[in-house]
């Protein structure tokens, strides 16, 4: 079986942020295994505009050029790591844009989770579930949460992953977990796209 595409999706865009250190360090510990490969998704690549189509995606695809590219790449993932701070409780604004404008790119595909800053991002995660639900993805269990000293650490201090080695068991876990539900998930997609092609070959037969 080939390699499980991920995406690692940065979910802020600002100067001086934090999220691009986890991202990486996350991309270098799934770099030995053999069931995945990890490309890092930067939302600054995709400088799309606070959302303003005339309809859902789940309606209709967006007219915004940048919107279709990011929809583009979301559809070549089979599953997503969301790497996000923690805004007033709740998700970054540019993070939830990106969301919104794409729906059945992420259909039945799993998202994974590290989060950092107040209590390890973990009110973000639990939002960013309900969100990714709604799109009708699979919201896994397992997340690294880098909060308390060891943000603050990283991000005021100078000290690096390897000074904070009790985060890797979280982030192997993490992995495994989506391991799991990528291979679930992506055999489950190829049935139900076979046997819709056998009942379109059917009624035209």
């Amino acid at each position: 079986m080939s390699k499980a595409r991920i995406g690692i999706v940065i979910s802020t865009t600002r100067e001086g942020r934090f999220g691009d250190k986890p991202a990486k360090w996350i991309r270098d510990i799934a770099a030995s295994r053999s069931d995945m490969e990890l490309e890092i998704v930067d939302l600054r690549d995709y400088p799309l505009p606070f959302f303003n189509e005339a309809a859902s995606p789940l309606w209709a695809t967006p007219k915004n050029e940048v919107a279709r590219r990011w929809a583009r790449k979301v559809a070549e993932l089979d599953g997503f790591i969301f790497v996000t701070a923690e805004y007033n409780h709740g998700i970054p604004a540019v993070l939830k844009n990106a969301l919104d404008y794409a729906y059945k790119e992420f259909n039945r595909k799993p998202a994974a989770y590290v989060g950092y800053g107040g209590v390890g991002g973990a009110r973000a995660i639990e939002q960013l579930r309900m969100v990714n639900i709604e799109l009708q993805m699979a919201a896994t269990r397992s997340a690294v949460h880098i909060g308390g000293s060891d943000f603050m650490g990283m991000f005021l201090e100078g000290k690096t992953f390897a000074d904070l080695p009790h985060l890797e068991p979280a982030a192997q876990a993490m992995l495994d977990d989506l391991s799991w539900w990528v291979k679930a998930l992506k055999a489950a997609r190829a049935a139900a796209a076979s046997a819709t092609t056998d009942l379109a070959e059917k009624e035209h037969a």
